[in-house]
Order: C-alpha cells, then structure tokens, then sequence
C-alpha cells in the first residue's frame, strides 16, 4: 500500500517544490523588464508582488520538507543550483538574451560550493 505521507515528505517533492518556486521568483524579479518596460513601476511591483505570493506557496512548504532531509547550508546550496538552472533557460529562452560562458563558470563555482556543503 503507497503511504501518501512518505510520497509527500520526500526530497524529490523538496527539490519540486524549490524548482517550481524559482520559477515564479525569477518571473517576479525580471519578467516586468521585458513585460512591463513601459509602464510604470508601481504597476511592475503589484504585478511581481502578485507572482510572488505562489513563489512563497510553493517555497515555504518546500523548505519546510527539505528541513527533514538537509541542514539550512545544504538547503541554501540546493536553492542556489536550482536558482541557476532556472535563470539560465530564462534568461536565454524568454529574455532573448546570449549564452555566456560565465554560466558555466558559475555553475563549476556551484558544483564546488555543493562539494564543500554535503562533504561529511
């Protein structure tokens, strides 16, 4: 028998949870600069305060499932790769803007940083 409790409570869920709400994050935080670029700026930051609220729906219950697994570093350093994974393909995809290489240098810097938080 599935026990909903062990499906819900898991680190997959976390890392779901996490990646769904830095997709909200990043569209709250740089989608009005292509959307919203000429109206003012109080318009820009209702509508991202808007985007914002499900970032928080998503990202308070995720943290709070990632809390049962991972210490507050390791949970910071898994936000931090899944804020790149996610702003990369944004950034490129929905922003139009070039590949740079810094991406790549960023993320090794990542890998490391991952290294030195789950490193025993």
């Amino acid at each position: 028998m599935v026990n909903i409790k062990e499906i819900l409570f898991h680190p997959i869920v976390f890392v779901l949870c996490l990646t769904l709400s830095n997709i909200f994050m990043t569209f709250a935080w740089y989608g009005h600069l292509k959307n919203f670029a000429d109206r003012p700026w109080w318009i820009a930051v209702i509508v991202s305060w808007a985007i914002a609220f499900f970032e928080y729906l998503l990202q308070v219950p995720g943290n709070r499932i990632g809390h049962m697994f991972f210490n507050l570093g390791q949970l910071k350093i898994i936000q931090e790769v899944i804020t790149l994974s996610v702003f990369i393909p944004f950034s490129i995809l929905y922003m139009n803007e070039p590949f740079k290489l810094n991406y790549l240098w960023a993320g090794l810097c990542l890998l490391g940083a991952v290294y030195f938080m789950f490193r025993s």
